[in-house]
């Protein structure tokens, strides 16, 4: 699935699109008031998708194409209220919400493999997770495989992304952001 980015504006819709879209997870604004303090679930998520499974969504493009941009959209769209930090210098930033961990990691800076799996990334992937992985080419095994890669290009002035599925999490996950009227498909 090919989109057009053409301001910043639309990679922010674009992360909001992958939080609607995400099988199984629930957003801040869809769980009862009240359950949320207490970790309540609706039944049908925890049946499906993240929620059951985990998810991973792999970022990839140069600097400055939009990849931080885009999760700090979609972390905003799940619920988290406080201060969003890009995983630049921390390598990783986990948001507890009530019903989904997510981790944010920049593998960047780093060197080695050795490195990047001291992090124990796959140590994170599990029921109820989402991990969402800058530069995960320079992570090799050590990285928990995509269920979804999303790649931000440069296009003039603008961006294009590029989004394809790699499990069946990723499909349903692709099939639903295909439904998305808010975002703009590429043209030929």
């Amino acid at each position: 699935m090919d989109l057009n980015l053409p301001d910043s504006s639309a990679t922010e819709a674009l992360g909001q699109a992958l939080a609607r879209s995400l099988p199984g997870a629930v957003r801040a604004d869809a769980v009862p008031t009240g359950a949320a303090q207490a970790g309540a679930m609706p039944d049908d998520a925890v049946q499906t998708g993240a929620a059951r499974t985990g998810a991973v969504l792999y970022l990839q493009g140069e600097l400055g194409a939009g990849k931080t941009t885009c999760v700090r959209s979609l972390l905003r769209a799940l619920g988290v209220a406080g201060l969003v930090r890009s995983p630049t210098y921390t390598l990783v930033e986990t948001y507890p919400l009530a019903t989904l961990t997510c981790v944010h990691v920049d593998l960047y800076r780093l060197q080695s493999l050795t490195e990047v799996d001291e992090l124990g990334l796959r140590d994170l992937v599990g029921p109820g997770s989402l991990i969402m992985v800058e530069w995960p080419e320079r992570g090799g095994a050590a990285v928990p495989p995509a269920d979804l890669e999303l790649t931000l290009l440069y296009a003039g002035d603008a961006r294009q992304a590029s989004l394809s599925a790699k499990t069946m999490l990723g499909t349903e996950w692709l099939d639903s952001l295909r439904r998305d009227s808010s975002l703009v498909p590429a043209t030929a």
